[in-house]
């Protein structure tokens, strides 16, 4: 079995539905509230986990009931514990999201124990197998698990969300940068006038170190930039009912797929064939499909990958 260690976050949400949105000052009245597992992370570790590989988390949470509740739900996805840390001072990160009709919604934050976590956090934890972090961490934690990894010879996923501008950053430890279109403009400073392609910023990409630049585009797949050539990988054809999560489905099943050894190709076709499966199902980590579920679809993907001109 393949090893795989997310380094991110969790964050626990408190999803409330409203009739509509509420303005300054105003109180409304509200329905269907539910606490629901979130974060990056959590949902990289999840899904990995359902693809099949030996997964292990590593972050903090704080010494609270949202804590524990986490590492239950890891036990219960067979997600290794070891490495869940308890933060001295901050709680549990927590999202307090309102829901409003048409999609819209309103999201506030408190990172707590995500502020926490340290590149000393990092170092002075066991990892195995291929690295996958989100940046819903402090980004400084994030590297120093890709430079563990390069060390050692292991590729390392950085998924820069949410976005930031990574060009004043070493990034030569990373095997695979994944951004979507939007965060891989803020990740090359690029502002709301500038409209690059995905190819192009894929390429841009490039130029600021990792070996890989994947930008995922959504119902079109991902592009794919390495320093030998430019590809585009195909989404699966299914009917859409939630996209949340996708994303992080994506970098799941391509670290799965790295870990495993496979070509550069079917990893990211393996990541794309998991990311367009979890668009059919409702929520994160319960929409995440198992590894027959994959394995039933990933040559539909891989056998539609496109080779660009350069």
């Amino acid at each position: 079995m393949a090893d795989v260690t997310i380094i991110g976050s969790y964050i626990v949400a408190l999803v409330i539905e409203a009739d509509r949105l509420p303005v300054a000052g105003e109180t409304v009245a509200g329905r269907n509230y539910r606490v629901t597992h979130g974060g990056k992370g959590s949902n990289m570790a999840c899904c990995a986990a359902r693809l099949g590989a030996r997964t292990g988390f590593v972050g903090k949470v704080g010494r609270d009931n949202f804590g524990e509740d986490f590492l239950d739900l890891l036990r219960r996805e067979g997600v290794a514990t070891e490495g869940v840390l308890y933060a001295q001072h901050q709680p549990t990160a927590v999202g307090f999201i309102v829901c409003g009709p048409g999609g819209s919604n309103l999201i506030v934050i408190d990172s707590g124990a995500n502020g926490e976590f340290s590149p000393a956090d990092v170092t002075n934890t066991a990892i195995e197998g291929v690295v996958l972090s989100p940046l819903e961490i402090p980004l400084e934690t994030a590297l120093a698990g890709a430079r563990i990894a390069a060390q050692r010879g292991i590729p390392a996923i950085l998924n820069p969300a949410p976005a930031q501008d990574l060009r004043r950053r070493d990034l030569s430890s990373v095997f695979a940068l994944t951004p979507n279109e939007g965060e891989a403009r803020v990740a090359l400073g690029l502002d709301a006038a500038d409209s690059p392609s995905p190819a192009e910023c894929a390429r841009a990409l490039l130029d600021l170190g990792p070996r890989n630049a994947i930008v995922t585009v959504g119902a079109n797949g991902a592009v794919w930039a390495a320093r030998d050539g430019l590809w585009h990988v195909p989404a699966l054809a299914v009917e859409v009912v939630d996209t949340v999560g996708a994303g992080d489905a994506f970098n799941a099943g391509l670290a799965v797929g790295l870990a495993e050894g496979m070509p550069m190709e079917r990893a990211v076709a393996m990541g794309v064939t998991a990311a367009s499966l979890s668009t059919r199902r409702r929520d994160t980590i319960e929409s995440y499909p198992r590894r027959e579920e994959v394995d039933s679809r990933v040559d539909e993907v891989a056998a539609r990958i496109e080779r660009w001109p350069e």
